[in-house]
């Protein structure tokens, strides 16, 4: 049976993830974290797409973006899957499928704030359902950008944060 077509379409933001195969805790090592962070970049600057949300969990990536042209999606995957793949195979000595399946992506107009607020809120929370530490701060996700207004370098603030307030310190507030 043939896979369903992917609906991409113009002003969608993407909540995208992404597991290890066979549910491995290949991501729980720092170095691989870091890794995957600097591919993200490197994504960043080739792609040009909006990265709003991120958390790289132990065996799975959250993230929450739009790309600049929605054909772009599936390039923007491809191609982190395929680098990170590489990397990470390299660096733990394996060989063989990296990622599990196919990454599993949801969408929603970029203009659906709630949803927006919705999908930022569940990405945060991840670390904290996964009981992987007592609060929302983590190193590997952007929380801290929100709480803290810090610019990481790779995300910016979705216009649903945005609107939550006049300055950005109401807007961490709400």
């Amino acid at each position: 049976m043939p896979r369903q077509p992917r609906q991409i379409q113009p002003g969608y933001c993407y909540h995208i993830t992404s597991r290890c195969n066979n549910r491995e805790f290949y991501l729980n090592r720092r170095e691989c974290r870091e890794v995957f962070l600097f591919a993200i970049k490197k994504a960043l600057d080739k792609f040009k797409f909006k990265l709003y949300a991120l958390c790289i969990m132990s065996n799975h990536i959250h993230y929450l973006l739009e790309p600049a042209h929605s054909q772009d999606l599936p390039k923007i995957m491809h191609w982190l899957n395929w680098y990170t793949a590489m990397c990470f195979n390299r660096m733990l000595k394996r060989t063989g499928h990296f990622w599990e399946k196919r990454y599993h992506s949801s969408a929603f107009e970029n203009t659906d704030y709630q949803r927006a607020l919705n999908t930022l809120r569940y990405i945060h929370a991840n670390p904290k359902a996964a009981r992987m530490q007592q609060g929302f701060f983590y190193d590997f996700s952007n929380y801290g950008m929100h709480d803290k207004l810090t610019d990481d370098g790779l995300t910016q603030w979705h216009p649903a944060f945005l609107s939550l307030g006049q300055t950005l310190e109401e807007c961490a507030q709400a």
